[in-house]
């Protein structure tokens, strides 16, 4: 039960968190509370089996939070889950690794019919990590004819 863990409609968000908005619609029977939290702990750090480290480390400094959720207007059983992530959760300067985290596992959870990412905020505390382009832009331009 991700529940009593990862849906926190307590909680808010800090301006270094990473902002996920996603599309969900739950198998019949569960609730959209419990899919978007199933969102947020299998895209952070939920796991369907016990880890030796669990106790090494705090869930709380780790963990997606999946903070409001809203029905979609005019969608029969769809709803938008905004989940926020820590930046320690993940690899400073690594798109590869925010994006695997975030939407390359969580897609095939079987609680969900289906799951589709709609909006993601990424603060400047993170993209002043990553090193862009070695030449600049124009250079960047140049070579593509742009």
């Amino acid at each position: 039960d991700y529940k009593l863990t990862y849906y926190t409609p307590e909680y808010e968000t800090k301006d270094t968190d990473i902002l996920a908005a996603f599309r969900v619609t739950p198998q019949p029977g569960v609730p959209p509370e419990e899919a978007g939290a199933a969102v947020a702990a299998e895209s952070s750090t939920g796991t369907w089996t016990t880890v030796w480290t669990d106790g090494l480390t705090s869930l709380d400094r780790y963990k997606g939070r999946c903070y409001h959720i809203e029905p979609v207007a005019g969608e029969e059983n769809q709803y938008i889950a905004y989940v926020a992530y820590p930046l320690d959760l993940f690899e400073e300067g690594s798109v590869t690794n925010m994006f695997t985290s975030i939407v390359g596992n969580v897609f095939g959870f079987k609680a969900l019919r289906a799951l589709r990412l709609e909006d993601l905020r990424i603060p400047p505390a993170y993209t002043k990590t990553f090193q862009g382009p070695p030449h600049g832009i124009q250079v960047e331009r140049d070579k593509l004819n742009k």
